[in-house]
C-alpha cells in the first residue's frame, strides 16, 4: 500500500505566489531606485530559491532576492593555462578596484534607510521583516564571478557566469543561480511539467519527517532536494505521483552519489567539505529515512 495519491497531489501544490510575488515588487522597486547609492553602477535583480524557481510549498514563507553588481567581477583562473593568466592580466588591470564589501555596505544602508528596524544583517543576506502583506524576505548582495576555461583575449574568451559573495566569517560561496533556474525549467519541461510539484512531494514530505521527529532538521534543504531530483531521468516522471516517486527514489539509490551535480550543472551535489554540496552524511540520512519513511506511512504506523 502506498501513500494516497489524493495526499501526495496535495502536497504537490504550489504556495502562495500572490504575497510573495508582490514582496518582490516591492523590494525591487527599492533596490532599484535611482536614489540608491550604487545606482551609478550596473547590477540586476531577481528571484531565487523555492519562490524563484516555483518550488515553495506552503510552508516556505522567506523570498530570496538577490541584487548583483557587475560593475566589478571576481574570477576563477585555475583552469586557465599561464598563457591565458598573463593575456588577463593584460586585459583586466585592477579589475577589483570597487568591492564586494563596498557593494554590500550600500545596499544594507539603503535597505535600512528604506525599511529602518525591520533590517538585520545575516551571516549571508540581509534580512526585512515581513510587516503587514509583504512576506519576510532575505536580500543577498553579490557581485558578478566568471569561471574561466580559457582566455586567447578578452573578446574569445570562454567562462561560466555565476554570483559570488562573502559569509560574516569571510568564507567565500561561489554559486550559479541562473543556471539553476534555467536548468529546474528545462527539467520541468522534459518531464510534462511533473518536475516541480515532485520537489514539492519531497519537499513537503521532508517537512512531515522533521515534525514528527523522524529527521533532523537541516538535514535536507530545498535546494539538495531540488539537486537530488534533477538526476533522476526523465522517465521517471509522470502517470501519477505514487509511480513518480518510487521511479525517482528507485533510480536514484542505485546512482553514484559521486557523480550527482546539484541542479546549475557545475557544483557536484554531493561533497564534503563544501559550502555549496550537500554533506555526504546528510545525504545519506535523507536517503535512508525517505523510504523508510514512505513504508511507515504507507502501512500506517504513525
Amino acid at each position: 500500500m502506498a501513500i494516497p495519491e489524493a495526499t501526495l497531489e496535495q502536497w504537490s501544490r504550489q504556495g502562495s505566489v500572490q504575497q510573495s510575488a508582490a514582496t518582490y515588487q516591492g523590494i525591487k522597486g527599492v533596490l532599484e531606485d535611482k536614489r540608491a547609492p550604487y545606482s551609478n553602477r550596473s547590477f540586476s535583480t531577481f528571484l531565487q530559491g523555492s519562490y524563484g524557481n516555483d518550488t515553495n510549498i506552503h510552508s516556505d514563507s522567506d523570498v530570496d532576492v538577490v541584487i548583483c553588481t557587475d560593475s566589478v567581477f571576481y574570477y576563477d583562473l585555475s583552469q586557465v593555462d599561464p598563457i591565458g593568466q598573463a593575456r588577463f592580466e593584460q586585459a583586466f588591470p585592477g579589475v577589483n578596484a570597487y568591492t564586494y564589501a563596498d557593494f554590500k555596505k550600500e545596499v544594507g544602508d539603503w535597505l535600512s534607510y528604506n525599511y529602518g528596524q525591520d533590517v538585520r544583517t545575516g551571516t549571508k543576506a540581509i534580512s526585512i521583516r515581513g510587516k503587514g502583506n509583504r512576506r519576510d524576505a532575505d536580500v543577498l548582495p553579490a557581485v558578478q564571478f566568471r569561471h574561466y576555461w580559457s582566455f586567447p583575449d578578452a573578446s574569445n574568451s570562454r567562462f561560466e557566469q555565476g554570483i559570488v559573495f562573502w559569509k560574516s566569517d569571510g568564507t567565500k560561496i561561489v554559486n550559479f543561480p541562473k543556471q539553476h533556474s534555467e536548468n529546474c525549467t528545462a527539467k520541468h519541461q522534459r518531464t510534462s511539467s511533473w518536475f516541480k510539484p515532485t520537489v514539492r512531494v519531497f519537499k513537503n514530505m521532508r517537512n512531515r519527517m522533521i515534525a514528527e521527529g523522524f529527521l533532523d532538521d537541516g538535514i535536507a534543504p530545498s535546494y539538495y532536494i531540488e539537486g537530488l531530483l534533477s538526476n533522476a531521468a526523465d522517465s521517471c516522471f509522470g502517470h501519477s505521483y505514487e509511480r513518480t516517486f518510487q521511479h525517482c527514489m528507485n533510480y536514484l539509490l542505485g546512482f553514484d552519489k559521486d557523480k550527482m551535480t546539484c541542479v546549475n550543472g557545475i557544483h557536484w551535489l554531493v561533497r564534503d567539505g563544501h559550502e555549496v554540496c550537500w554533506s555526504n552524511a546528510n545525504f545519506s540520512a535523507f536517503m535512508t529515512a525517505v523510504p523508510e519513511y514512505w513504508d511507515r506511512f504507507s502501512r500506517g504506523r504513525f
